[in-house]
């Protein structure tokens, strides 16, 4: 059997570790940066857990409702939805267990680094898009290639 090959992330992150990514049916469903972050992450062959209300499966995987269904499954929280719609988040992150929040680009608030500071709860900033390898010459026109430019990418999974 052949050995997992672990790459290098965002922060202390990795490609071994354990992903739940917070969304809403709407910014999974119609293909929003839920979903791209969802996909990209199997790509990468890491474990992803869809987190959203309202919606049951997702191109053949269980969704969970909320975080606390995922007791102990998670090492890393993805949230991809608004910051207002994110209020009570560092909680919810302490009780099923992740230790790490990665916020994508513009959901994060200083409120939420502090309110992290306060439960010792690991924050990381940046959009899972920066490690993906794109096709050129399409790649160029995505504007995740140019800010990713210089992030260390992570080859698709071969299957």
């Amino acid at each position: 059997m052949r050995e997992k090959k672990i790459y290098r992330l965002a922060g202390n992150l990795n490609t071994g570790q354990s992903y739940a990514i917070l969304g809403d049916d709407g910014r999974f469903l119609k293909h929003k940066h839920a979903w791209k972050a969802y996909q990209t992450l199997k790509e990468f062959g890491c474990a992803t857990f869809p987190v959203a209300e309202g919606l049951a499966r997702l191109e053949g995987s269980k969704v969970y409702p909320n975080l606390a269904a995922l007791q102990d499954k998670v090492d890393v929280v993805v949230p991809c939805l608004h910051a207002e719609k994110l209020a009570d988040l560092m909680s919810e992150v302490q009780a099923c267990g992740a230790k790490t929040v990665w916020f994508q680009e513009q959901n994060w608030t200083s409120e939420f680094q502090k309110q992290a500071d306060e439960l010792g709860i690991e924050v990381v900033k940046g959009c899972i898009l920066k490690h993906k390898i794109f096709t050129r010459p399409f790649g160029f026109f995505n504007p995740c290639y140019w800010h990713g430019l210089h992030s260390p990418k992570v080859p698709k999974k071969r299957w």
